[in-house]
């Protein structure tokens, strides 16, 4: 799937920008710069991500549906409107047990 950076200066619908695709994971950046991301993702049921360990903080919020996301072996279920930060250099997992949209916000700068 494409991965462009989504209109400046434009109002959005968060749980608009991006469309579920039966057994998928869709990705769509909003913003990219070198001091971080953000990031807007879709994951079909049973599309889990498996992440690498980041140096850096996390921020996921769930903007629709319901997802599990396992920190350093810590399950926590997070519904829609709900978020949690993972810390850097965590093991990591999210598990999509049913469709759900979520935004991804990693900040890089401050760890100096």
């Amino acid at each position: 799937m494409e991965n462009t950076e989504i209109e400046k200066s434009k109002a959005l619908i968060m749980v608009e920008i991006i469309e579920y695709v039966p057994n998928a994971v869709v990705i769509k950046t909003i913003i990219k710069k070198t001091t971080g991301s953000v990031i807007a993702t879709s994951n079909d049921s049973g599309e889990d991500l498996i992440e690498k360990v980041l140096p850096f903080d996390k921020f996921i919020q769930i903007i629709e549906g319901q997802a599990e996301i396992v920190i350093n072996g810590d399950s926590h279920s997070l519904k829609t409107g709900q978020a949690i930060i993972i810390p850097a250099h965590s093991n990591n997992t999210i598990k999509a047990n049913e469709r759900f949209k979520m935004i991804s916000t990693v900040i890089k700068s401050g760890y100096e």
